[in-house]
């Protein structure tokens, strides 16, 4: 059978385009899935983390939370964008970093500490937002209820429900001629007001005085601890991140009045204070980061997740502290403590 030269230039046409459709099929420029496991996605996570300010126990429930994410497979660079911004203190800059944080479409926001959290829930509406080291997130206006947050954040929260309580007995029964305990500390966070309650409430019922030492900034913690000398012979920090920032200059002083310090975490005393009953902030910050995986790899809804607490509730004791601020550590104070948490 002969075919004229245009057949065969129509047959030949014909199959180029069949060639050509199989092809494009097999070299789809779209996303291709990498076959990932346990529910990791190809894309690249993109984390914002927002810090009121850079102090030890921030620090470390921020490394805690980088962590577990890091145990969970995701390695910054290729699975993981993470973008850490510090607020420096100041509120204003905390909403500036949240609205930054919305505008670049984080897939999940990490806010440590109250004030950023707050702007974090203020600025970001359809992304999920984690908390920690947040002392009060109901009476901060983060979460509807513990157990049911009902929007787009949840966390983990820094205060232990027998914590304080269980200091002011240890500063009542402990400290010599205690009579009154001065309080420095910045009332105008939300976390520092329920602390600053809760230690009043306790040293009301055990009898002992209240001396507030408050403070709006950083640059005032010296003057208000020394104003303290000759008033108290006790001094407590309470979870505050103005004063805490400020610490070695509390216990700079309290060393030279010897009025011991006590302080409301594990890595205040590390840093110089004399005794807490507290965790380890790392510890509250992988707790957050598994968190984030349940939300990033599970497709969990903040809205569904409660708020944790702290599980564990130690002793800790700075012998080194103790001596040059005048406070006498017992054997009975020793026994007590593990010795992890026994600092010198």
């Amino acid at each position: 059978m002969k075919f004229s030269r245009q057949v065969v230039l129509i047959f030949l046409l014909a199959a180029l385009i069949v060639v050509s459709a199989c092809g494009a099929k097999g070299t789809d420029s779209g996303p291709v899935s990498t076959g990932n496991t346990e529910g990791m996605s190809s894309k690249k996570i993109k984390i914002g983390i927002t810090q009121i300010v850079e102090h030890l126990s921030l620090d470390e429930a921020r490394r805690g939370f980088v962590q577990a994410l890091k145990d969970a497979g995701y390695v910054e660079g290729e699975t993981l964008e993470i973008d850490f911004q510090n607020a420096q203190g100041d509120l204003s800059n905390a909403a500036t970093i949240t609205q930054k944080f919305a505008s670049d479409k984080k897939d999940l926001v990490l806010a440590i500490a109250t004030p950023t959290a707050q702007a974090a829930a203020q600025n970001i509406k359809n992304k999920p937002i984690l908390f920690t080291a947040v002392t009060d997130p109901i009476g901060a206006g983060l979460v509807q209820s513990i157990e049911k947050p009902g929007a787009n954040v949840t966390g983990t929260a820094d205060l232990h429900p027998d914590a304080i309580s269980k200091l002011m007995e240890f500063i009542a029964s402990n400290v010599k001629d205690i009579k009154a305990v001065g309080i420095i500390a910045n009332e105008g966070e939300q976390n520092t007001h329920i602390n600053v309650k809760q230690a009043v409430d306790a040293l009301s019922k055990l009898g002992v005085e209240v001396v507030k030492a408050p403070v709006a900034n950083s640059s005032e913690v010296k003057q208000a601890t020394e104003s303290l000398a000759g008033k108290v012979q006790a001094i407590y920090v309470p979870s505050d991140n103005t004063v805490v920032s400020a610490l070695a200059t509390v216990i700079s002083v309290a060393s030279d009045i010897k009025i011991p310090t006590f302080v409301a975490d594990k890595d205040s005393v590390k840093n110089g204070g004399v005794a807490s009953y507290g965790f380890e902030y790392f510890d509250l910050g992988y707790s957050t980061g598994k968190m984030a995986i349940e939300i990033l790899k599970e497709g969990k809804k903040p809205a569904d997740l409660a708020v944790k607490y702290p599980e564990t509730l130690d002793l800790a004791l700075n012998l080194k502290a103790a001596a040059s601020q005048g406070f006498d550590v017992t054997a009975a104070m020793k026994a007590e403590v593990k010795q992890e948490n026994l600092f010198e």
